[in-house]
């Protein structure tokens, strides 16, 4: 099926990249055989991935745009992924999923590099700043002082070198090291995995590597400081803390899951079909970790975004046309200027706290009786924080 369009469109075109394609082709041709029905849920899953993608991530950039609460430092990552995530969707999944439903590559061998490049971009760019936004969490949680909410520059630091380090190992194909081309049954392009070159099998190395393993790494050490800081001030809490030290522990679960689910199967199958035999995957096994990778511009919004507190309400605010609320909580504030002053009082009584995970912020009421603050509650927080859930650091 894409044996033929791409013989024809490397009439003319680069020789040494045609003949890599070519060969990857007569070599693993009975890779390329999926059934009719095949194609078909794999047409059916793309779509709706695309079409849900499409809608979470625009909602998310929606709302940030709306809605001036949400435009902290820490959200802007946030926006960064739900961008990345987008132009996949606009980009990349409308191709595969045509090519499904025909059951074979139809926009030629120069569509199909621009294709694996693309994705390949877009998905590495989400990989880095979700390590980054947990690297960025973790840091916050053990500052001394509160974070400036205003001060964007590192947000944009890390969203610059999101893209650099992500063009920095996807440009390389374009140019010698490795190449793009046709991946699975034909209907989706990436990498050359198929490849049995030094020169494809050490990109391939470096690649899964520094874009998948090391971004990994960072993701379970910084969360996994996170709930060990989570857990030591729940042990001094109450039934609120306890509860709190579960919602941060299941997000972060969650979080992991979804990580893996999405990007270690393919990580897996792209390294057995460089180091193992040829033939060795088949075309349902190859297409599987592909489609699951793409899932991952569905659930980013839902776990990173929409549990958070911050960013729920805005959307709940956004679906009734209201104004959002700053808290729900019966005891809580509601207005963002009563949640600054709160937070302000609790500071001045040597308490600092800290942007980690999803919070709720706490009354701080004054007791006249005795002349100080009372905070309701072991675990106050700031709720015109940043997206995540928050830990009180307190010093003498």
């Amino acid at each position: 099926m894409i044996t033929s369009n791409v013989s024809l469109e490397c009439i003319g075109g680069n020789a040494v990249q045609c003949k890599n394609t070519r060969d990857a082709h007569l070599d693993n041709s009975r890779e390329y055989n999926l059934t009719a029905t095949g194609h078909l849920i794999v047409a059916i899953c793309l779509g709706f991935i695309g079409t849900l993608g499409f809608i979470n991530n625009l909602l998310v950039l929606l709302l940030f745009c709306l809605y001036k609460v949400l435009r902290s430092p820490i959200n802007m990552l946030l926006m960064n992924i739900s961008v990345s995530d987008l132009l996949v969707c606009v980009m990349g999944t409308p191709f595969s999923f045509a090519a499904s439903t025909q059951g074979r590559w139809l926009i030629g061998e120069s569509g199909c590099v621009w294709y694996g490049f693309v994705n390949s971009l877009f998905g590495t760019v989400s990989l880095i700043s979700l390590a980054l936004l947990s690297y960025e969490r973790y840091i916050t949680m053990m500052r001394t002082v509160e974070a400036d909410a205003t001060d964007y520059k590192k947000a944009v630091l890390g969203i610059l070198v999101s893209w650099t380090y992500s063009l920095l190992w996807t440009l390389p194909p374009l140019f010698g090291w490795s190449s793009y081309g046709p991946e699975g049954p034909g209907t989706t392009c990436s990498v050359n995995w198929q490849s049995k070159s030094a020169n494809s099998m050490s990109y391939i190395i470096c690649f899964f590597t520094f874009c998948l393993v090391l971004p990994f790494m960072i993701i379970i050490y910084s969360y996994g400081k996170l709930l060990l800081t989570v857990k030591q001030v729940s042990g001094i809490s109450t039934v609120t803390g306890r509860t709190r030290e579960q919602r941060v522990l299941l997000m972060v679960v969650a979080m992991v899951i979804c990580f893996l689910l999405c990007w270690l199967p393919y990580g897996i199958v792209a390294l057995i079909a460089t180091f193992g035999k040829p033939g060795l995957i088949t075309p349902t096994v190859s297409i599987i970790p592909s489609v699951l990778a793409k899932s991952s511009t569905v659930y980013n919004p839902i776990i990173y975004v929409f549990m958070n507190n911050q960013f729920y309400r805005c959307f709940c605010s956004f679906v009734r046309c209201q104004k959002p609320t700053i808290n729900s909580n019966s005891r809580s504030t509601s207005k963002t200027l009563k949640a600054c002053r709160a937070a302000k009082m609790i500071h001045d009584k040597n308490f600092s706290f800290l942007v980690v995970s999803e919070g709720q912020l706490s009354t701080a009421n004054h007791n006249p009786a005795n002349g100080h603050n009372e905070v309701h509650g072991t675990l106050s927080v700031d709720e015109t924080k940043p997206a995540a859930s928050r830990v009180p650091h307190y010093h003498s």
